[in-house]
Order: C-alpha cells, then sequence, then structure tokens
C-alpha cells in the first residue's frame, strides 16, 4: 500500500527482552530467488505489522482499487520505509498514521516476502518484513494522517478472530494469513523469520 508521512518513535519487543533488530542499511538480499523482471534496486522497503490485542485479534485495513471500488480486499497496516528510519520506526510510524494507535510492543519480524501487485495505475514491486505488535488499545478507527492516495483507497478497520479470519471468503493479503495467524497463536513466534513464497498479483477481481 501506499507510503505515509511522519516520524519514527522508540520501539520495544513484544517479548519484553528489549529492542528487536534494526535495518538502518540496505536489506540483506531478498529470500529466495526474485522473480522475473524485479531486480534489487527496484523493491521497495516495506514494514508491516501483525497487531494483536488482548483477546488474540488481528487488526486489519480494508482497501479498495481507486479506479475500481469493487475490487477489495483486507490487509496488515504498515507501508515504505521513509529515509533513514529503521524497518521497526517505519511500522510504529505507519501503524500510528493509519489507525492513530501507539500503544504497542513491537516484537521480532515474523515473516518476510517479496510481493509485486498493480494498484492505482501502476506496478508495486516490495520487500514486505512482518512484525508482531501487541496493543491493550481496542478502538480501531483510520488515523488522521493518511496520505492523499490512502483517504481513495481505505475504507476502515476490523479486529478479526483467527477463526473469522479462516472463514472469510474476502480476499486477504498475504493470502496464507489466517493459517500464519494460526500458526503464531499456536506455536508463539518463529526463532528465525519464515520466508513466504513470492506473492505475484496481475490483477485483483
Amino acid at each position: 500500500m501506499p507510503d505515509a508521512g511522519g516520524a519514527g518513535r522508540e520501539t520495544r519487543r513484544a517479548d519484553g527482552r528489549g529492542r528487536a533488530p534494526e535495518d538502518r542499511r540496505r536489506p540483506d538480499e531478498p529470500p529466495g530467488d526474485l522473480p522475473p523482471g524485479l531486480p534489487p534496486g527496484e523493491l521497495r522497503r516495506v514494514a508491516r505489522v501483525v497487531l494483536l490485542d488482548p483477546d488474540d485479534r488481528i487488526l486489519l485495513m480494508h482497501g479498495y482499487e481507486p479506479d475500481d471500488p469493487a475490487r477489495t480486499w483486507w490487509f496488515t497496516p504498515g507501508g515504505g520505509v521513509e529515509g533513514d528510519e529503521t524497518r521497526e520506526e517505519a511500522a510504529l510510524r505507519e501503524l500510528a498514521e493509519e489507525t492513530g494507535i501507539t500503544d504497542v510492543e513491537l516484537g521480532p519480524v515474523l515473516w518476510r516476502r517479496i510481493c509485486s501487485f498493480p494498484f492505482d495505475g501502476r506496478r508495486w514491486n516490495q520487500d514486505e518484513w512482518y512484525y508482531l505488535a501487541r496493543t491493550r488499545h481496542t478502538v480501531a478507527a483510520l488515523g488522521d494522517r493518511l496520505t492523499e492516495l490512502e483517504t481513495r483507497s481505505v475504507t476502515g478497520l476490523r479486529w478479526w478472530t483467527s477463526a473469522e479470519l479462516s472463514a472469510a471468503r474476502e480476499t486477504v493479503y498475504p493470502t496464507r494469513l489466517a493459517g500464519l495467524l494460526r500458526t503464531l497463536l499456536d506455536e508463539g513466534p518463529p526463532p528465525a523469520p519464515v520466508v513466504l513464497s513470492p506473492e505475484i498479483v496481475q490483477g485483483y477481481g
């Protein structure tokens, strides 16, 4: 999803053991083989947040294609890294801007994914890192610092239980999110980030 502005803030791990590793420089080589036409220099660095509440519900945003509102999907909060901020800082900044939630404990990277998708008349190629986060703040509403593009493409937020997500017939990204969440809740965070299969979308709908 599009970038948004704002400043980073201090982060804490969800397990209470101090700060998670930072990513101030160019990230390591993307996992696995890059799909054809996606050289490393063209990948957008993205931080996403798997935000859980005290009842283990996950917060997702509802988006749509600006030129075709009938094409909709659900996705995790997050966005592109700006300037010299770390991915951790980007994750918390994006979460605050998109949801208004700042009372969070940021944990480790759960998953990494290369994805490519069409949106708003262009193709977005992204190297996404998904951070675990916890909050006691359960009032979900779109933040007041959305970009112009986000105001044209995001309709709201919703907390989902694992069961609701597994039963959902709507499009959710990443596409394996229901199973990934169930594994996370059953087994806890993985010892190292899980590399998801590249997701290359030619068009929605």
